[in-house]
């Protein structure tokens, strides 16, 4: 290896899973070296956003504060791998995941201090103080602009007013929808109040960041069941309205999550009266309505037999999709990855139209889980 050209050496190595390049540090000095330069890091983070995606998944039960790495590089051949990570010395106990961007976790404690930090290096930040809001909890996004090269974290708080209306005959009181936005960017010293917005984020688990913009579905009231889908742009600081076709517009059939596929944005829609129907729709040409094509369509519960019987038994009632699973991503294979009630992985093979439960060991009864993609990436890089 020492004949070999540099550039040469770093190519080899970004093209390595993250579990593996870790061991490669334990080689030599000269190796570990390496490794930690910014240029292979900023490399192989690249390489890793191309591949199968990655995930951490925190326990809440029967061990709480635990989370494992869960990375399908080599699911192709078949091979899943699952690592429990060493805990990180925070200045403080029962951390909570918020989000995951460009190998970095966002998490927050039981007193809402805001910490960054990298889960295989074990470095971490305590960003400024949160702007609180003693009476609600505001939804928090973490996110990175290219164009800008800058980390910043969004809070959006919901605060519903009511307004007196008086006329002649009558007085009534209309619910007005606000959501109040702060945003920090991240190595400032305190967040930034970006004002209002007239939305209701009524899937704040689902969001999506594609082309410097985090996406999520909303209400403009509480009077409509119309969906609405909103961007916010990392390096402008606006807020838009992204078009949606206009079979998924009406009020009985529109999109109720959001994620990532192939570098586009994409949608789930369910059909039917009992959601039992799923499409994922893609944006193939961002910000042209006319370029949202339905890809995929899921003509079942989304459950492996064993499930579906299991909670059948339980509830006792029909199964609602829209409430109880949520869409990760679809694998290279075509596979597509989801979480039910925060108890269970479940793969979908379109294929064959088959679905099995995804576990390992030390799999947790309940947990969160979010897209992770594995790195030693760290902010200054």
């Amino acid at each position: 290896m020492d004949r070999l050209p540099r550039e040469v050496i770093v190519n080899i190595l970004s093209m390595l899973p993250l579990t593996s390049l870790l061991n490669s540090k334990l080689v030599c000095r000269a190796w570990r070296t390496l490794i930690q330069d910014p240029f292979l890091i900023s490399k192989h983070l690249d390489k890793a956003a191309g591949n199968d995606p990655s995930f951490i998944l925190e326990s809440n039960w029967p061990i709480p504060d635990q989370r494992h790495f869960i990375d399908f590089f080599d699911h192709g051949e078949g091979e899943v791998v699952s690592k429990m990570f060493h805990p990180i010395n925070f200045p403080t106990t029962a951390m909570s995941l918020i989000d995951s961007c460009n190998g970095l976790l966002c998490m927050h404690d039981s007193s809402r201090r805001v910490f960054i930090c990298n889960p295989f290096t074990r470095l971490y930040t305590e960003l400024p103080e949160l702007v609180k809001y003693p009476s609600v909890l505001g939804h928090l996004s973490f996110g990175f602009n290219q164009t800008t090269k800058q980390y910043k974290v969004i809070q959006i708080v919901f605060r519903r007013q009511l307004r007196r209306v008086d006329s002649d005959t009558i007085s009534t009181s209309i619910s007005s929808t606000q959501s109040e936005v702060q945003i920090l960017t991240v190595g400032s010293s305190c967040w930034r109040n970006l004002g209002t917005i007239p939305y209701r984020f009524v899937h704040s688990k689902s969001k999506a960041l594609v082309h410097g913009r985090f996406h999520w579905l909303t209400r403009p009231n509480n009077n409509t069941t119309a969906t609405l889908l909103i961007s916010f742009d990392l390096e402008t600081e606006q807020f838009h309205e992204v078009p949606m076709p206009d079979s998924c517009c009406d009020s009985d059939e529109y999109f109720r999550q959001l994620m990532v596929v192939r570098g586009c944005l994409s949608a789930i829609a369910f059909r039917g009266d009992y959601g039992e129907c799923v499409e994922i729709w893609g944006m193939k040409e961002y910000g042209v309505k006319e370029s949202w094509i339905k890809e995929i369509r899921i003509g079942a519960y989304c459950l492996p037999p064993t499930l579906l019987q299991q909670e059948i038994l339980d509830s006792g009632s029909v199964l609602r999709p829209t409430i109880f699973v949520r869409f990760l991503c679809v694998l290279k294979s075509g596979e597509i990855l989801s979480v039910y009630k925060s108890k269970a992985l479940v793969v979908y093979d379109p294929r064959h139209g088959t679905f099995r439960e995804f576990t390992f060991p030390e799999m947790p009864d309940r947990f969160k889980i979010v897209v992770h993609v594995g790195s030693l990436n760290w902010l200054h890089n």
